[in-house]
């Protein structure tokens, strides 16, 4: 492996986390890596509040779209590196069988948009699950991938998914 590096997200509803984590993989990325998101049931839309969190930190919202993970095992699909699941429910659920044989990884983010309470604890909840990410995508990032194979690519990002969410 070396070159660019596409990395699908997925979540049940593509509408909060693996949205959020598409806009921050390709802000980050800066041509190395390219994010993508789908859901396995798509909501069809996005939560406000993952776009409010994103344009706080001056990301991108523009390109942004709730889609099914059907779009990614098409034939013109683009081949995907990395598919990694960031919710607990799509993580149980059998996923379809990627092109390329892609690695795979589970990072359980909480879902924001479960969270209880006001407007604010609502926020703050979608603030987290971006920090997270954000700090796993930033680790990923930071691998060698092409000095290591692909056991310990798979290792690795079994372990970037054991992170704990960051403080402050």
């Amino acid at each position: 492996m070396q070159g660019q590096y596409n990395v699908l997200f997925v979540c049940t509803g593509n509408s909060a986390r693996s949205i959020l984590a598409e806009a921050i993989t390709n802000h980050l990325g800066k041509g190395q890596f390219h994010g993508f998101s789908a859901g396995s049931h798509p909501k069809g839309f996005i939560y406000p509040q993952t776009l409010e969190v994103l344009q706080a930190v001056d990301l991108p919202t523009t390109a942004v779209r709730s889609k099914s993970w059907e779009e990614f095992i098409r034939p013109e699909a683009p081949q995907m590196d990395f598919v990694i699941t960031v919710c607990d429910q799509v993580a149980g659920e059998v996923c379809p069988a990627w092109p390329g044989a892609p690695i795979t990884a589970h990072w359980s983010i909480p879902a924001p948009a479960k969270a209880i309470g006001d407007s604010e604890a609502t926020y703050k909840a979608f603030l987290l699950a971006r920090s997270l990410l954000q700090q796993r995508i930033s680790l990923l990032m930071s691998l060698r991938i092409e000095a290591l194979d692909r056991l310990a690519l798979t290792s690795r990002l079994a372990a970037i998914g054991q992170t704990e969410a960051p403080t402050g």
